[in-house]
């Protein structure tokens, strides 16, 4: 898994230069707060936790977009070997992940301490000599996340120093995805009215922004040459384009058009300016063509940009928003930042929406480009079943309504419409989505790489596809234990507590759901190339099975005595719940029963599979025979011919 590289020259003049610039970036931070911050911080009398704090989350925000955006770099960039391993352009990209990784690590793991410290009220010394440190975790959210970012930024340090194979870079987006939404999930997105909106919107957005500050910052140490360039430009620009929609729609929602001109919402539009600028210089060299490397001012000068706006942000992060001091929130706001409209009904359950900005979103794009990618193949003149697109499309609605209408509205108050939700993304969208065969329209409509060119989409597609990593995933035992064992530790540990009471915990559980749920019917009844599968009765054996864990889980669910999520769901009191233990029964035959129909599909589509290759063999077989083949004949011929080759040797 490990491969040597020789150690390349690093650009160090603009290492330094980048160094200044945070140097800079982190002491505009401090003078910021020690100015405008630190009387809202209490314990002590120097504004040294208020420095600490923001400092601490800014150097986390700059290394942590660095990991990210090098990450993104590494994927889009790289001409690996017939091995897979990195050029060594794009390795001096993987050494910037490697080193930064691990300042991400110290720089969370101080903030741990920090901003316990800051939510408790006492100096971060006085907190670590009293041994009070899980304590003052255990009432800080912000703190617990920065476990969180400490935890995932470790792995990331130690995977990427096991490996130089492109494939591999792929599932370190993983830590470093988890460790960038972290704690702004739990910041003021998270909170108060309408934080279902904002905690979607600010996952979108906090990933949008590191990938496009971490490719300029890694793409000023570690420049690709100009035939790549352009598409590093396109995909920072997309990313540009997706923050500064997300966090025009943040701003309003957080601060309000009679805030804009507080410090906050200065801090806001500032951020908002410097992405917009982004837009406009990432456009102007698509259009002009403009790709030269050789400019290193024109790099720093994005790189700089980045750390800027970086900064801008974490000053928002770590102070209140003007909107949530000058409300009173309800229970109802605290734990689902919504109200309901009374007890579920089929017409609440369609028409009451929450759209959901993450989920809701992809669904949409999902489908939109999916659709897109089959007319195109048919305009070439290529054949695509319709069937496909019908079931591609069915699947995103079907994820869309899940995530968007009253399913989720109520599913996020009540166990029983949440193991509605859940059995809709674990056991019915999947099956839809692998029906589509995403990856084999990708596949189909994508061009090839020209000869000696760099790897495009299409190369990447394939080489994710059949990497060892996918192989794990896919693989029938291991899909069949995640698909099955995911849902006894979801809801048999003290896991769904946990998760029950976040709107980051509901999208968690979405993604989770969805993601296990495809890689288990991927290897059942997919079309697309990939995991190596069993024989057709083997399948069928492989689904059989799952029907005992399923309906054990519906009856321990309804015979439980002690309720899971019970703190929250009794914190909410819903009038219409009067027995959250009735509900969780409810929950459980809900469970047991709906995974019945998407059964009866899987069954459905897998014999329509074997029988549609049963006829292809005998077409096949009868091909050969009418043009006067004989399988056994021919192998009789082939034996008595060896047995006379041998006796002539003699």
């Amino acid at each position: 898994m490990t491969a040597a590289h020789p150690d390349p020259v690093r650009p160090r003049r603009t290492g330094w230069l980048l160094l200044t610039g945070y140097g800079a970036a982190a002491a505009a931070v401090a003078a910021y707060t020690l100015g405008v911050l630190s009387p809202n911080f209490t314990g002590t009398g120097t504004g040294a936790i208020a420095v600490a704090v923001a400092v601490g989350h800014v150097t986390a925000a700059i290394s942590g977009a660095a990991c990210l955006g090098g990450l993104v770099l590494i994927l889009i960039t790289a001409q690996p070997d017939d091995r897979g391993v990195l050029d060594p352009a794009t390795f001096r990209a993987h050494l910037v992940v490697e080193r930064l990784s691990v300042l991400w690590f110290v720089a969370a793991a101080a903030m741990v301490v920090v901003q316990a410290a800051a939510d408790a009220g006492v100096p971060a010394m006085r907190l670590l000599g009293s041994g009070r440190l899980p304590a003052a975790l255990g009432a800080s959210e912000t703190g617990r996340a920065w476990v969180a970012v400490a935890l995932f930024a470790a792995i990331l340090a130690g995977f990427s120093r096991l490996t130089v194979r492109w494939e591999w870079h792929v599932p370190l987006l993983i830590p470093a995805i988890v460790a960038t939404v972290a704690v702004p999930v739990t910041g003021n997105a998270g909170q108060g009215p309408n934080h279902d909106y904002t905690t979607s919107s600010v996952i979108v957005f906090a990933l949008a922004v590191s990938i496009w500050a971490g490719l300029r910052i890694t793409g000023a140490l570690c420049p690709p040459d100009a035939a790549l360039r352009r598409r590093v430009v396109i995909t920072g620009l997309a990313a540009a384009v997706v923050a500064l929609l997300y966090g025009i729609a943040l701003l309003m929602l957080r601060v309000g058009l009679q805030n804009l001109t507080s410090a906050y919402g200065w801090l806001g539009l500032g951020a908002a300016v410097a992405l917009s600028g982004g837009v406009i210089a990432d456009t102007y060299v698509i259009r002009t063509g403009v790709m030269r490397t050789g400019r290193t001012s024109s790099a720093l000068a994005g790189a700089a940009l980045a750390v800027a706006t970086l900064s801008a942000l974490t000053l928002t992060a770590v102070q209140t928003s003007p909107l949530l001091l000058s409300v009173q929130p309800t229970v109802w706001d605290v734990l689902l930042g919504y109200e309901l409209p009374g007890s579920p009904t089929a017409l609440r359950l369609l028409t009451f929406w929450r759209f959901d900005t993450f989920l809701g979103v992809a669904a949409v794009v999902l489908a939109g480009v999916y659709v897109f990618g089959a007319v195109r193949l048919r305009r070439r003149g290529d054949d695509w079943p319709v069937g496909r697109t019908v079931s591609w499309v069915a699947g995103c609605a079907a994820l869309l309504a899940a995530t968007g209408s009253g399913v989720r509205s109520y599913g996020s108050a009540m166990f029983s419409m949440h193991m509605v939700e859940h059995m809709t993304l674990n056991m019915f969208v999947p099956v839809l989505l692998v029906l589509g065969a995403p990856v084999t329209l990708a596949l189909r409509v994508l061009p090839s790489a020209a000869q000696g060119a760099p790897p495009g989409p299409r190369e990447w597609i394939v080489r994710a596809v059949h990497s060892q990593f996918t192989a794990f995933l896919s693989n029938p035992i291991t899909a069949f234990v995640l698909f099955v064992g995911s849902l006894y530790a979801v809801y048999f540990t003290p896991l769904f507590d946990t998760l029950v009471r976040y709107h980051w915990g509901h999208e968690f559980m979405a993604v989770h759901f969805l993601i296990t749920g495809y890689l288990f019917y991927w290897g059942i009844i997919g079309v697309d190339p990939g995991p190596r599968r069993l024989p057709f009765l083997g399948r069928l054996a492989l689904l059989f099975a799952v029907m005992p864990f399923h309906a054990f889980f519906g009856i321990a669910m309804m015979t439980m005595e002690s309720s899971v999520g019970g703190n929250f769901y009794r914190g909410l009191a819903l009038p219409w719940v009067p027995d959250i233990n009735a509900d969780q029964h409810l929950g459980g035959a809900i469970a047991w029963g709906a995974s019945e129909v998407p059964l009866v599909m899987v069954v459905t589509a897998l014999v329509a599979q074997w029988a549609r290759q049963d006829r292809r063999a005998a077409a096949r077989s009868d091909r050969h025979a009418d043009a006067g083949y004989d399988d056994d004949l021919e192998a009789y011929n082939n034996m008595l011919r060896e047995l006379a080759r041998q006796r002539s040797n003699e």
